[in-house]
């Protein structure tokens, strides 16, 4: 277990940790050498119990002895970079919210038909490009009995690092992988597709039809315009949840949380 404190930033093998974009960590040239990032001790953890493998930790010096000493332990084989919460600050650019990153080997995107085998509740994000709101759905998918994420190549990277703290280390704890063509595929495997969106020809959220259905897959759509006009007319269901007060619409991700609930399966 190499202990290594940082005396120059610039260093080799710091690099992951300071001057690589998360396309370049990434790496889609070559997927099999792709990383990503695990901020905080609690998410880290999950990752290591979902079987994930670490390459190196950076850490504040008080958490060697701290709130790292069982992950260092579990990882005796990887460099541990330490140093102050300044010096830490100045490599990566932002202070550190619990004193502890990760770097871990990306894995390889699942196929579809092997997500998809077992599950009867899936979710597909469709365009979503914000880190919090990616982690948020995440989170709440795992806690409601969702059983799969699928997400549009036009959506935010789940392994992007804020998208992890957010989801508390949910990401490890689904499946998930990208999708193409969303009906298509989705009828292929046998699933109905509900697209959530306020139109007039939706049905409520309550509808007791759509809790009788075996197979459902939910689509949330981006922030700003919410699911494409063909994205919707294509769904087998389009879904609104009932609103008051004049608001036209929830946040995506409590609207995802909200729907998840409702459609569970039974």
């Amino acid at each position: 277990m190499p202990i290594i404190e940082i005396n120059d930033i610039n260093a080799p093998g710091l690099e992951i940790f300071s001057t690589l974009t998360e396309a370049q960590l990434r790496n889609e040239l070559e997927p099999e050498k792709g990383i990503f990032i695990a901020e905080s001790p609690k998410v880290i953890r999950v990752a290591l119990q979902a079987g994930y493998k670490p390459l190196a930790l950076l850490c504040e010096n008080r958490h060697i002895q701290g709130d790292a000493a069982d992950i260092i332990e579990r990882c005796p084989d990887i460099p541990v970079y330490t140093g102050s919460r300044e010096a830490l600050s100045q490599l990566t650019g932002y202070v550190l919210t619990r004193g502890v990153l990760c770097a871990m080997q990306r894995p390889l995107p699942r196929p579809l038909s092997e997500v998809l085998q077992k599950a009867r509740r899936v979710v597909i994000i469709d365009s979503v490009t914000d880190t919090t709101n990616i982690g948020a759905i995440f989170r709440s998918a795992a806690a409601l009995g969702i059983d799969a994420v699928l997400l549009t190549r036009s959506s935010c990277d789940p392994l992007n690092r804020r998208a992890v703290r957010v989801s508390m280390g949910s990401v490890f704890l689904i499946p998930w992988t990208w999708i193409d063509d969303i009906e298509t595929e989705m009828h292929a495997a046998g699933f109905c597709t509900a697209a959530m969106a306020l139109t007039d020809n939706s049905v409520s959220i309550d509808d007791p039809k759509l809790k009788s259905i075996d197979k459902l897959a939910i689509i949330m759509g981006t922030e700003g315009d919410g699911l494409s006009h063909e994205v919707i007319t294509k769904a087998d269901y389009v879904v609104r949840i009932p609103m008051s007060h004049q608001v036209d619409s929830l946040n995506v991700a409590a609207a995802a949380a909200l729907a998840f609930w409702e459609l569970r399966a039974r």
